[in-house]
């Protein structure tokens, strides 16, 4: 187990927004689940530990877990309920539309961990399309503040320069000796167990009561 964090250390990919919300949702559910469990009466405690137990899982699936780490070797796609990992040799392409997403095998993997911005990629262009125009760069709101001549670089927008970076490196690396083997999906028992439990928990008390 030591051995996995050094073997995808090189590039890895996540979205800070999913984090600082999952973090806050976390906190929200433990105080609201805590102050019902103790201060609570009758059934409510075991409501809201249940309620907890489906919860939590959930949360940290969806905002906590999602990761894209990626080496000379392969690419290892950490989505809410499973894990992919495909050597780049099995790499496809990987593709930024209105998702991210991974092409392995003929498979298609969503990359969860960089969700795309279509107000980023617009402003982008905008201001690729002035540059190759020869305007110069814009003011701010209602034409208040000094415009920016320095900035003379092409932009891209987050998910799509990360889709640049990932291809890149697919592209160099997918001759590699060890960026060979069979794609391979695992799913994340851990969180899947408990949360349908609490599911399933929550729907027989509620159905009971």
């Amino acid at each position: 187990m030591t051995s996995e964090p050094e073997k995808y250390a090189d590039r890895v990919y996540r979205s800070s927004g999913a984090i600082v919300g999952g973090v806050l949702l976390l906190l929200v559910a433990v105080w609201l689940g805590g102050d019902a469990i103790v201060r609570g009466s009758g059934r409510t405690p075991v409501l809201a530990i249940a309620v907890l137990l489906a919860a939590v899982p959930l949360i940290v699936a969806f905002s906590l877990r999602p990761a894209v780490f990626a080496n000379r070797a392969g690419i290892r796609v950490r989505n809410p309920f499973r894990t992919v990992y495909a050597p780049w040799s099995r790499v496809e392409t990987v593709r930024a539309g209105y998702t991210c997403e991974m092409v392995a095998d003929g498979g298609k993997y969503q990359l969860w961990s960089i969700p795309v911005s279509l107000r980023a990629r617009s402003k982008a262009n905008r201001h690729n399309q002035r540059l190759a125009s020869g305007e110069q760069p814009s003011r701010g709101p209602f034409g208040v503040g000094t415009a920016n001549t320095s900035d003379t670089s092409e932009r891209s927008a987050p998910s799509d320069a990360a889709v640049s970076e990932l291809k890149e490196l697919g592209r160099q690396n997918s001759d590699r000796p060890d960026a060979k083997g069979p794609v391979a999906v695992t799913w994340a028992y851990e969180l899947i167990v408990p949360a349908a439990l609490g599911v399933v928990a929550v729907l027989i008390l509620w159905l009971s009561a």
